[in-house]
């Protein structure tokens, strides 16, 4: 059964392992820097999840409070391990943590930035309800801006 779970000092080695494929490495960092960011936005009630089916930890996600126009909750990184990749786990775990989001209820909406070249990520996103805002960030201008509104 799929779970979010807290990292631990028992997972957290489990968790550094995690990788992507080659041709996704440009776009994420890697887990111990989703952990590592988790720690420098603390200050930003930042939270990050180990990603597991029953014991097996499969992937990893990064959330921050983004409390500057339009107030959110900033999924800041989300990635699957790519020994578990294509088998539906994104999607449901995109769904898990979105559910959580809803229930604390801050803020209205979940915001991502994910860049125009990683497709299979965009597809994720869209899948469960995200859309492009069409804002353009002057320090990202290859990504896009995706929001999922709690209705």
């Amino acid at each position: 059964m799929l779970r979010l779970a807290e990292i631990t000092e028992d997972n957290w080695l489990e968790v550094r392992r995690l990788t992507v494929s080659k041709a996704q490495e440009g776009f994420l960092d890697s887990a111990l820097g989703i952990m590592a960011r988790g720690y420098v936005y603390r200050s930003c009630r930042a939270k990050v999840y180990a990603i597991a089916d029953g014991d097996t930890v499969i992937g990893a996600a990064l959330i921050k409070d983004l409390d500057d126009e339009p107030a959110c909750y900033d999924l800041q990184q989300f990635m699957i391990d790519a020994r578990f990749q294509g088998r539906g786990y994104g999607t449901a775990a995109l769904r898990l943590i979105l559910s959580e989001l809803e229930r604390e209820r801050k803020y209205p909406c979940a915001e991502v930035c994910v860049k125009k070249d990683d497709r299979a990520a965009l597809r994720v996103y869209e899948k469960v309800g995200f859309t492009d805002t069409g804002y353009v960030d002057a320090d990202a201008p290859d990504c896009l801006n995706l929001m999922y509104r709690f209705d």
